[in-house]
């Protein structure tokens, strides 16, 4: 079954820093129907202005995800990590026990543009930790770049869950199919582009939830690129 979530039907914040789209419900925004899929909990693609960003605050108990598209974004926490994290790179935080961080556009002039991914951990008060890693020199058109999982492999940052992240980018006309384990399910997160998945269109924006298929079959109508969450 697939189910598509259009990009125009998410939540979303607007103040004078920040244009947020909430895919699952988050903050003030609540959607019955769209609360977490498996342990993914949070889809926020998030603008954020010249000079904005989020003050210090805290997490615990969430793997917390940033994949910045376009922009640079400044962190610090209270592990002691100060970084840039940058189109490409993909930042991970386990937030355990409890952790605090903040995260600001420095930049005068560039906006920020992410995507912020929360996963419920597979235990409670995990070890606070941290993990950063750029992916740029994995650009490879038609094939499944792996990210994110629970063991690591590939040179991924790790997960404390079975969830494996990876990125597809193809080419506008280019092809890709993908066979589906038993059990498992799949969220697709469209990051730029146009693509056919089985029978249905995603653009720039959009989701699909996928489960109770065999497999899948990519067709470009546009360069695209995105992001595909395997989890059970």
């Amino acid at each position: 079954m697939l189910k598509l979530r259009k990009s125009n039907d998410r939540g979303e914040i607007a103040i004078d820093w920040l244009h947020g789209r909430h895919s699952f419900s988050f903050g003030h925004y609540y959607d019955p129907e769209y609360r977490g899929f498996g342990s993914l909990r949070v889809i926020n693609e998030d603008r954020i202005a010249p000079r904005g960003g989020f003050g210090t605050h805290p997490h615990n108990d969430m793997e917390i995800i940033t994949y910045v598209i376009e922009g640079q974004l400044s962190h610090k926490d209270s592990l002691g990590n100060g970084s840039v994290i940058a189109a490409g790179d993909v930042q991970k935080m386990t937030a355990g026990t409890g952790i605090l961080h903040s995260e600001y556009n420095d930049s005068k002039q560039q906006e920020v543009h992410l995507l912020q991914i929360w996963i419920l951990p597979n235990a409670k008060n995990l070890a606070p930790g941290y993990e950063q890693k750029n992916f740029n020199h994995r650009r490879e058109q038609g094939r499944l770049v792996l990210l994110a999982s629970q063991t690591g492999e590939s040179d991924s940052v790790m997960l404390h869950q079975d969830v494996n992240l990876y990125r597809l980018e193809l080419e506008a006309g280019g092809t890709f199919s993908h066979s589906i384990m038993p059990s498992r399910k799949l969220w697709i997160q469209m990051v730029k582009g146009a693509v056919k998945v089985n029978d249905v269109i995603l653009e720039t924006g959009d989701g699909l939830a996928i489960t109770q298929e065999k497999s899948l079959h990519f067709t470009a109508i546009e360069n695209t690129e995105l992001l595909l969450f395997d989890m059970l």
